[in-house]
C-alpha cells in the first residue's frame, strides 16, 4: 500500500469507527432505560453511593507512590552506585517493585483507616 493511502485512510476509518462506538453507547443506553420503563422501575432513582474516603485513598496511594520512588532512587544512587552511568537501566525494577509496594502500602493503611472509622461509628 502507498503510504499516501495509509495516511488518508486512517483518519476516516478512525472517525467511523469512533461514531459508531457513541452511536452503539447510546443505542444500548436508550434499550436498558426502554426495558426499565416497561418494568416499571424508577429511571433516576440509581444514584451512585457517596465515597467519603476517596481523597484519603488517592491521597496515600500517591504518598506511597511517591516515597517508593524516592527509595528507589536513593537506593540506585546510593546502595548500587550507579550516579554515574545515566545509561545504565540494570536497576530499573527496583522503581516498579517499590512504586507498586509502597503504592500498595498507602491502599492498605486507608483500609485500615476506613476499617477503624467503620467500627467507631
Amino acid at each position: 500500500m502507498d503510504k499516501n493511502v495509509v495516511v488518508f485512510i486512517v483518519p476516516i476509518v478512525m472517525f467511523i469507527c469512533t461514531a459508531a462506538v457513541i452511536f452503539g453507547l447510546r443505542y444500548m443506553s436508550n434499550k436498558e432505560r426502554m426495558a426499565m420503563i416497561e418494568k416499571g422501575m424508577e429511571i433516576g432513582s440509581s444514584k451512585a453511593p457517596s465515597q467519603p474516603y476517596k481523597n484519603l485513598k488517592w491521597g496515600l496511594l500517591l504518598i506511597g507512590a511517591g516515597l517508593g520512588l524516592f527509595l528507589a532512587f536513593v537506593l540506585d544512587n546510593s546502595v548500587f552506585n550507579n550516579a554515574d552511568q545515566w545509561g545504565n537501566k540494570e536497576n530499573e525494577p527496583i522503581y516498579f517493585s517499590l512504586i507498586a509496594i509502597f503504592g500498595g502500602l498507602g491502599l492498605f493503611v486507608s483500609y485500615l483507616i476506613e476499617k477503624k472509622e467503620a467500627l467507631t461509628k
